[in-house]
């Protein structure tokens, strides 16, 4: 962690929430690897190296995400913080889903002026590394990071935050299956309380081709992301995989209107977790991730069912990704 002055941490705070957020590590990845197919949470990406690989796939030519989110941003900032704000008072906090490097939520703070912002993400290094540069840039802001796996239950939250607005941006919503979608989102409104809102970046459907294109990088970065996956699970449980013994696979399932991320064993091999065998036949993949794809409607339908009321929506001039705004019920 780089020097900070005493200045500029009096508006920071830290805490981590894993003991209260997330189950056993090792069953978890057991369980994952033990069914037929196979597969593994899409947040053991992001260990130090899985967070800095990710923040060079946004910046590939092939993928459109991150800079149609900013576009987007970028052009509305003004309208989106008239839209959550309503009336000049501005007692927010800002309560941003999966922080990353926080390069998103730059572009809201000065229009929105929360008082409070409240990054939360998976990978404590990561975090506290942007976290900390935040309070430069940020100076007025009060900022209090948790380090937490929201994906099996949203972390409790300081006292007196005024109205709650969370910031879940990048499509990561397509992670989830949409039985857990639906939960997921059901949490939120809960989360925010009634008077709070939800600000959340939703992939559109497109081409095939450029989808696929999008999880296929020239350079190989989400390749190597992928892969990395298995790095990661090696140090949580010693299991011995070797990465080059499995392949990069990515594409767009039509039916079920999602990309999958795929890793495809090369050969016959095994590893061994908690004196479990895992073996694998030659071709035979893990399932590492989904990421579903929605239209405005269908993504609408379902904050809905969730109890969020949809409030408006901005997208990209090519229709390719679309920011909502939705409000507890």
């Amino acid at each position: 962690m780089r020097n900070t002055s005493k200045k500029h941490l009096d508006n920071y705070t830290f805490n981590r929430q894993y003991s209260t957020c997330k189950p056993n590590i090792t069953t978890e990845i057991l369980n994952g690897l033990l069914s037929v197919p196979k597969h593994l949470s899409p947040k053991f990406f992001y260990d130090q190296k899985g967070s800095e690989l990710f923040e060079k796939i946004t910046n590939q030519p092939e993928y459109y995400v991150t800079r149609k989110e900013i576009s987007i941003l970028q052009t509305n900032c003004n309208d989106i913080a008239n839209t959550i704000t309503k009336t000049p008072q501005h007692n927010i906090s800002l309560l941003e889903l999966g922080s990353g490097n926080s390069t998103k939520v730059q572009i809201l703070l000065e229009t929105l002026r929360p008082n409070t912002y409240i990054p939360i993400d998976i990978s404590e290094t990561f975090l506290k590394e942007n976290t900390l540069k935040l309070t430069d840039a940020f100076p007025w802001l009060n900022i209090h990071a948790i380090s937490a796996d929201y994906c099996h239950a949203l972390p409790s939250l300081p006292p007196n935050l005024g109205k709650k607005v969370a910031f879940f941006p990048g499509s990561s919503i397509g992670n989830f299956e949409p039985a857990a979608t639906l939960s997921f989102l059901k949490n939120i409104a809960k989360w925010i309380e009634p008077t709070g809102g939800l600000l959340i970046g939703v992939d559109l459907i497109k081409s095939q081709e450029t989808l696929n294109l999008a999880y296929n990088d020239l350079d190989g970065v989400t390749a190597a992301f992928n892969l990395n996956i298995l790095c990661h699970i090696n140090r949580l449980t010693q299991a011995g995989f070797k990465p080059h013994q499995f392949k990069h696979k990515a594409f767009f399932n039509n039916a079920a209107s999602r990309i999958e991320m795929h890793l495809e064993s090369t050969i016959e091999q095994s590893s061994v977790i908690n004196n479990q065998t895992i073996t694998f036949k030659a071709g035979e993949s893990i399932h590492t991730e989904n990421s579903y794809k929605y239209s405005i409607d269908s993504f609408s339908h379902l904050a809905k069912q969730a109890g969020l009321k949809p409030v408006k929506v901005w997208t990209d001039s090519e229709n390719w990704f679309s920011v909502h705004y939705l409000e507890s019920i």
